[in-house]
């Protein structure tokens, strides 16, 4: 193979209610919505484009991993732990559904948080080096 893949350009997430769930991203967590139909919407989110698209009752990103616990699919990232603690605590006055700050045994921290629908997302404290180097972000 010659070419090589060269990013994530679009993230599709199961919802019920497209109208609440696009309404809910936007609010919540400061998406941008760029189309939505009856179907679909369309927002961009954490520098990528993600699809809601209406799917069955009870249908989610989530899978099981091989020892039953429940995984998310998508981590997001911020810029170091008071990034992290702040956004925690925004996620808390919004009524986000959390878990707590958490020390998994490498670098950083992090926390979950749910959709309406009960998509569960994962964010890090630490941003990779790449992204902190091609945006020149210093601490």
């Amino acid at each position: 193979m010659s070419e090589k893949l060269w990013r994530v350009g679009t993230t599709y997430i199961p919802v019920v209610n497209v109208e609440l769930s696009s309404n809910w991203y936007v609010n919540k967590l400061g998406a941008e919505l760029s189309y939505k139909d009856e179907d679909k919407a369309i927002l961009d989110l954490a520098n990528q484009s993600v699809f809601l698209v209406k799917a069955n009752d009870n249908q989610s990103a989530n899978f099981y991993d091989i020892h039953g616990v429940e995984r998310f699919s998508i981590t997001f990232e911020v810029n170091g732990i008071h990034a992290l603690e702040a956004i925690h605590k925004e996620f808390i006055d919004k009524d986000i559904r959390i878990g707590e700050i958490e020390n998994r045994g490498h670098a950083g921290r992090n926390f979950v948080f749910y959709d309406l629908d009960g998509n569960k997302f994962d964010i890090w404290s630490e941003l990779s080096p790449t992204f902190k180097e091609k945006y020149q972000i210093f601490e």
